[in-house]
């Protein structure tokens, strides 16, 4: 296993997050589901967060991704702070700047593929960039299949039109939460092979949650968190790599 200090990166920096804490409840029954975590996201990587369940991996991405408050601590997509932005302000940020992929596709039925694609853009009231576009949905190699609507798409299809339509509007980072928890080990080869190449071949960001070893091997580094704290950081990873990692977790966590 390769590992570097967190803090020294060589790349420029996509988002960050800086002493950044999430508690839930009060006294007995507080939970603490971040502890102080600080973490860059470089610009044009491509990272995995893993950790036990309940280690604050989904709570990490929700807050750095602006879907969630934090307690204390910032989180800062480019230059912008997202704890100084209202409401409004911080819809239009998620809207302009990040780009999601979830399990769950949330692809609306009664559109079509390219539809879909465009459709926060559309919302948005911004015309696409079609050279960029016409690229991107050349990339997940559904250009025969964009008038349909998702119910004549498979799995693996509906997952890589959401690829699509979190890439299409060219945002500053990709968040993805278990999106390929929904396919099997096929479709979820073609979705993660769309999402490094967007990294190697458009220069995008991606940050994923992800249980998978498989899925994380895909990623340029992984992060490890375990009980609200980052413990570990790898670097060109591999599946059985990861594996071993993750059990070497599941070890600690049975003799502590």
């Amino acid at each position: 296993m390769t590992t570097t200090p967190l803090a020294h990166r060589a790349t420029a920096v996509a988002a960050r997050a800086s002493g950044l804490s999430k508690v839930y409840g009060q006294g007995e029954t507080q939970v603490v589901a971040l502890d102080q975590v600080s973490v860059d996201f470089g610009q044009g990587e491509f990272t995995a967060i893993m950790g036990p369940s309940g280690s604050g991996k989904s709570t990490l991405m929700h807050c750095v991704a602006g879907l969630d408050s934090f307690s204390a601590g910032s989180v800062r997509i480019g230059d912008t702070e997202l704890g100084s932005l209202k409401d409004k302000q911080l819809t239009q940020l998620r809207r302009d700047k990040i780009g999601f992929i979830f399990q769950a596709f949330n692809l609306l039925p009664t559109l079509s593929a390219l539809e879909n694609i465009t459709l926060p853009m559309d919302i948005a009231g911004r015309k696409p960039d079609q050279a960029w576009l016409d690229q991107v949905i050349t990339m997940i190699g559904l250009a025969d299949r964009l008038g349909h609507r998702p119910t004549q798409l498979s799995g693996g299809q509906q997952q890589r039109v959401a690829v699509a339509r979190a890439l299409a509007s060219q945002p500053e980072i990709i968040f993805g939460d278990e999106p390929t928890g929904n396919l099997d080990s096929r479709a979820g080869a073609e979705v993660l092979g769309f999402l490094r190449n967007s990294v190697r071949e458009l220069g995008q960001t991606v940050v994923m949650v992800t249980h998978d070893p498989v899925a994380a091997s895909y990623a340029d580094r992984v992060i490890f968190l375990a009980d609200g704290r980052i413990v570990d950081e790898m670097l060109h990873p591999t599946a059985d790599g990861v594996l071993d990692r993750m059990k070497a977790f599941d070890a600690k966590g049975r003799t502590s």
